[in-house]
Formats: structure tokens, sequence, C-alpha cells
């Protein structure tokens, strides 16, 4: 297994629209493998593909506290399940260091392939249904940012460019 780069937003990288997964091979496996070894170290409670610079909808979760509860989403489909929304703070390993609150539907059903290409289906509420449609926006290009604010987006941007303006030229 192996550490992967994440990327950090601003990067445009990070607005590729994900492609599905034809076949679930050895080479998307080794892939979930390093995705689920990279979100822990992060860590994190959730990665997608496209925040380690692979464009396949391909999303690892895991909300447990002990590491217990691995979630792999391959092809990952939703239908929002209730009217209801929840307000929650969100952090993003692609937005490192902020959070901000953003408002979701609380109950969803998820459809995906799990590691091994077979298809499955659960009912997701609250905090796992959040993590869920938050690494979606992934593969779609979005970032929890763009639910906030322009101003609040812009803010972040400029620390971040700043933050990376510095790594670089301490490299």
């Amino acid at each position: 297994m192996a550490l992967l780069k994440i990327l950090e937003f601003p990067d445009p990288r990070l607005r590729t629209i994900a492609e599905p997964v034809e076949t679930v091979d050895d080479e998307i496996k080794t892939l979930i493998d390093d995705m689920f070894e990279t979100m822990y170290d992060a860590p994190g409670i959730g990665l997608a593909a496209t925040q380690v610079n692979v464009h396949k909808r391909i999303v690892v979760i895991d909300i447990s506290e002990d590491k217990s509860e691995p979630l792999v989403l391959i092809n990952p489909e939703f239908e929002v399940l209730t009217e209801e929304h929840e307000q929650m703070q969100e952090g993003c390993l692609s937005v490192p260091g902020f959070y901000e609150n953003v408002d979701r539907p609380n109950r969803i059903r998820l459809k995906a392939l799990n590691r091994d290409g077979e298809p499955y289906e659960l009912v997701a509420e609250e905090l796992l249904a959040v993590c869920i449609q938050h690494e979606l926006d992934h593969l779609n290009g979005k970032l929890f940012v763009d639910h906030i604010s322009r101003l609040k987006r812009d803010r972040i941007r400029t620390k971040l460019e700043k933050k990376h303006k510095l790594e670089a030229a301490q490299a």
C-alpha cells in the first residue's frame, strides 16, 4: 500500500468530473487500498479518487472512531429520501484547516458497487448521508466551498494559495 498525494484547493484538477469504473480489477482494488491508507493517515472520514488525481468514480469512507467500518463506493449514485435538511460543519482533506456549515439532505439511498464489483444499496442518515454527498460532489468536480458564500470561498482560496506559495518557496 502507498500514501497518495491529496490535491488541495484551488487545484483545477479537483474540478475534473470522474469517469465510471468499467471493470473492478486488481488495479482498482490496489487504488482502493491506497485510498484507505491515505484517508486514515490524513486523517479523514472520506476520500474521493478525484482528490488523489485519479478521475474514476471511486470513494472510500469510514465514519467509525476505530477505523472498523470501511465503506467502498464504486460508481455511486444517491437519491434524497427526505425534505429535511441538516446543517453540519464540513471539512475536507483538499481544503485543510477550514470548516464551514453546509446544508444537505439528512437521509439518502445509496446505490454503488462494493470492492468486489458487486452492487449494493443502503439507506444513510445524518453524518454518513452528509459524508456520501460530500464525496460524491468531488466526483462531479465540486467542493464543499461551492456551498458557502463567495466571500468565504475567496478568503479560503487566498489563504491556501499563500500557503502553497510559501511551501513551494521552502522546497
